[in-house]
């Protein structure tokens, strides 16, 4: 795995979930992370967090003797957990068409878990999925792009507890052609 960049560590469905179960900041052990994930064979659960810890994309948060073994507590090393305009500018038509394909597969696969909760209400549950043209200049574009980044960063580091319960806020914005 040494030499891989960052877009090809990230864009496996398998460590986009363990990113995406860490996003709220959370410090998880393997064992909190397996049982996050229970559809991954545990095997492969550790093969990929040595990967994402490997490309320093986790770290290790902290570590403790559990039974004579060390159990470490990872959560995501930020300035690598994502891929930069300057990495975005890199990558060939491919690459962003694979990237788009991973998140777009991500998203259903995460509505997919949501609908099979038992008790799943859309309405209840505030659910919605919308789009929008918005005719725009550049500068109202910088606008609206800092405008949802302020609501977001806003509550991003909202802990949890009573009675909040973790949403996902997936956006695509693209010129219409």
């Amino acid at each position: 795995m040494a030499g891989m960049r960052t877009v090809d560590v990230l864009l496996h469905p398998v460590r986009m979930r363990i990113v995406q179960a860490l996003l709220d900041g959370a410090t998880m052990t393997a064992g909190q992370l397996r049982d996050e994930l229970p559809e991954v064979p545990s095997a492969s659960l550790y093969r990929h967090i040595a990967t994402l810890t490997d490309a320093g994309v986790l770290e290790v948060a902290q570590e403790k003797r559990v039974r004579g073994a060390v159990e470490r507590g990872f959560r995501l090393h930020l300035p690598n957990a994502g891929v930069t305009a300057e990495d975005a500018r890199r990558l060939s038509q491919d690459d962003h068409r694979r990237a788009f394909t991973a998140f777009c597969t991500m998203l259903m696969a995460d509505f997919d878990r949501y609908l099979a909760t038992p008790g799943a209400d859309v309405v209840d549950d505030g659910v919605g999925f919308t789009q929008a043209a918005l005719w725009l200049t550049d500068d109202e574009l910088a606008d609206l792009r800092s405008e949802l980044a302020a609501a977001v960063a806003s509550r991003i580091a909202n802990a949890r507890k009573g009675t909040r319960k973790k949403y996902l806020i997936d956006t695509i914005l693209m010129p219409a052609r």
